[in-house]
């Protein structure tokens, strides 16, 4: 009890230096305004984003009864960018969640170990990092086929290494500190030392790695997508713009693609401030400069 009182604690004085963090706060607003239509979506006047209307409503601009005009198949443009918010948290925090973890796993072994197993993971890992990701993405994701599944598997083996290159540096860096060397002097285990020892203390930079990753996984969804290797039976703000240029009415229609370029933007943008905000917070000598 006395644990999880003390992580209640900690949790508290994490979010209120961070929404006293300029950078912080607007990415919160900005991340909580997603939450709500994420999970409110449905009772927002929304209707089914990939049903067609009759004739007379193919590409009305904004008005009363269609709040953001409608596409070259009277599809709602306001359901497509409220649902697209769904495709696109999903793509974001399960490709964060997978990339971090496999990449903050071989990050410790790599470090952790040293001689010939980093030797043989960074030399993986550094293959990796000299590819272009955008063209390996591209393959890959030309390879395994449209779904969104592909696409956040895609996304987890393209970016990984960049993960493990940090948590990696991070290890080798607290593997030689004091606190590891004296469970080590009386037997503590490779495993103990690694998952208890020193995990704990690349948790945060891991947590930071995590939420910048989150808008690298969005803007590589929305970039396959609108290159036509999304799936294009579920609607999501990259396939919005993927319609839009194929169907050639970009430039009549700008209701139609101002919505998922702006959520696009705001998405990565208050993802990029969280991030940056968890990486000053982190920083040694941030809590005792402001008081916690």
């Amino acid at each position: 009890m006395s644990w999880l009182l003390k992580r209640l604690q900690g949790l508290r004085k994490f979010l209120k230096l961070l929404v006293t963090h300029k950078m912080g706060l607007v990415g919160m607003v900005i991340f909580v305004i997603l939450g709500i239509v994420v999970i409110f979506g449905p009772y927002m006047r929304t209707v089914d984003p990939m049903r067609t209307g009759v004739l007379q409503n193919i590409l009305q601009p904004p008005s009363s009864q269609f709040w953001f005009g409608t596409d070259h198949l009277a599809r709602d443009v306001w359901s497509q960018t409220i649902y697209g918010a769904r495709i696109a948290l999903l793509v974001g925090f399960v490709a964060a969640a997978v990339t971090t973890a496999f990449g903050s796993l071989v990050g410790l072994v790599s470090g952790y170990f040293g001689g010939k197993i980093d030797e043989v993971l960074m030399r993986i890992v550094d293959f990796f990092m000299m590819l272009p990701y955008l063209p390996l993405m591209i393959v890959f994701a030309a390879v395994l086929g449209p779904s969104i599944w592909n696409i956040i598997l895609v996304i987890s083996i393209t970016y990984w290494p960049f993960t493990a290159r940090v948590i990696r540096s991070q290890v080798l860096s607290l593997k030689q500190r004091a606190f590891v060397e004296a469970s080590r002097s009386v037997g503590a285990s490779d495993n103990l030392l690694m998952f208890s020892e020193i995990m704990p203390n690349v948790v945060p930079l891991m947590f930071a790695e995590a939420v910048l990753m989150v808008t690298n996984a969005i803007y590589a969804e929305a970039v396959l997508a609108f290159l036509g290797l999304g799936d294009v039976s579920t609607m999501s703000w990259g396939i919005m713009l993927h319609f839009a240029y194929e169907s050639g009415l970009m430039s009549m229609a700008p209701w139609w693609v101002i919505p998922p370029i702006a959520c696009i933007c705001a998405t990565i943008l208050a993802f990029t401030f969280l991030g940056t905000a968890v990486s000053d917070i982190m920083k040694p000598g941030y809590r005792e400069a402001r008081g916690l």
